[in-house]
């Protein structure tokens, strides 16, 4: 069973807790999230559809920030349900910034272009796996790259990165499990023994060799996630024409109950879908939020004996989650295979195959000779001497290339 006093550490790699009064180390990690290069770069990726000039579309970064709030509300409900379990010191605010925190951080180092951004990553480090920049690689060191699911985090990069709480490190792992053992994962060979003392800070078991069991609050970071993309995907089609009021009406009649008349509040809002949905985005999302909540407590006991194996929303049967349920479908079937948003994917191979034979190539001539070319002098220059040279290996230099935002940058 796991336990609370552990999963809660505030304490973070290479500093205690510190027990300031005005300012909790779980409110110090939200700020270094906020205030980091990586969390601002993720305003420069759409989160759906690339490229977009329409400015209601959601960036990463605004994704981010409102899954954040979503998380934020899920955890400080969920606490209320579950307070008798938790450690006295634990109120509310801290177990809510965990989460809001976890949630910030969610899709930091994400590439450009979505999950077609990552497969195309992966595709052209297998095709390259004999060619001179890669050949010494390790097989586990491949399988990084290969199984490449969003870069880690910057800062002290051979040293604890970002060095938040392992609260809040735990709760961000949404998948802990080593990339040599598959996808998806949330792991690099090269974090292998940072996560191991995290994990055992935490009391996160070793279930086999390189997989761990999960935090119990990735599940409410999963959730929001779960039920900001659900929603906001929608929203951010029907602002690019793709899809109709009819088309998601029964959706937010289920997301809304029967507290809300959804027709009348369209016609009271003049038929305008975003001060409709000004209208009726809170009841919809306080609805799944209590929803969630109830699914979490009701599953308790599966959570802390580390056996729980689905998201939560998959495990509600409430009219509201058949409101994400529909969403999910027109996901599937209207938003996602979307022409232009394809075409701008397919693209997406041959882009990030050329900065990476830029950037890979050019990292390899630099460590291998003592006087390196014109390009490979520029790269350094952009990703800084100390990350790639000599004092690094070949795995962890090509990981800045993905991390500097040369890939993630785009």
């Amino acid at each position: 069973m796991l336990n609370w006093e552990t999963l809660l550490s505030a304490t973070r790699y290479g500093h205690p807790a510190d027990r300031d009064p005005n300012r909790s180390d779980f409110h110090r990690d939200f700020d270094r999230i906020v205030f980091s290069t990586a969390f601002r770069r993720l305003g420069r990726k759409t989160q759906v559809h690339p490229f977009s000039v329409n400015d209601h579309v959601h960036s990463r970064l605004t994704h981010s920030i409102e899954v954040a709030s979503v998380g934020r509300s899920l955890a400080v409900t969920v606490y209320h349900l579950i307070k008798k379990y938790l450690p006295k010191s634990i109120n509310e605010y801290h177990f809510g910034t965990i989460v809001q925190s976890a949630c910030l951080a969610h899709d930091i180092g994400n590439p450009p272009f979505g999950h077609a951004g990552e497969s195309a990553i992966r595709e052209w480090f297998r095709k390259n796996r004999n060619s001179a920049p890669l050949k010494d690689l390790s097989d586990k060191e491949q399988a990084d790259f290969e199984n490449f699911d969003g870069s880690k985090l910057e800062y002290h990069f051979l040293d604890g990165g970002m060095r938040l709480t392992y609260a809040t490190i735990g709760a961000m792992m949404k998948y802990p499990s080593l990339a040599c053992y598959g996808h998806p994962t949330s792991l690099f060979s090269t974090e292998a023994d940072l996560y191991r003392t995290t994990a055992e800070i935490l009391g996160l078991p070793e279930v086999e060799k390189g997989k761990w069991v999960r935090h119990p609050l990735v599940y409410l970071m999963e959730a929001a996630d779960d039920i900001c993309y659900s929603i906001l995907d929608v929203e951010d089609a029907i602002e690019l024409g793709i899809l109709t009021f009819a088309d998601v009406r029964d959706m937010f009649s289920y997301l809304c109950g029967p507290d809300i008349n959804i027709d009348k509040e369209y016609e009271e809002n003049g038929q305008n879908f975003r001060d409709f949905l000004s209208s009726v985005r809170g009841k919809a999302i306080q609805n799944l939020i209590d929803d969630v909540a109830v699914v979490f407590a009701n599953h308790y006991e599966q959570i802390m004996e580390g056996t729980l194996d689905k998201h939560l929303i998959d495990l509600s049967r409430s009219d509201a989650m058949r409101g994400i349920f529909i969403a999910k479908r027109l996901g599937r079937e209207r938003i996602y295979p979307d022409r232009r948003k394809t075409e701008l994917e397919v693209g997406s191979y041959t882009t990030l195959s050329t900065v990476l034979d830029a950037f890979i190539s050019g990292v390899y001539d630099y460590r291998i000779n003592e006087k390196s070319s014109y390009r490979a002098s520029r790269i350094v220059r952009l990703i800084g001497n100390a990350k790639i040279g000599q004092s690094v290996t070949t795995a962890e230099a090509y990981h800045q290339v993905l991390i500097g935002g040369l890939v993630t940058g785009l």
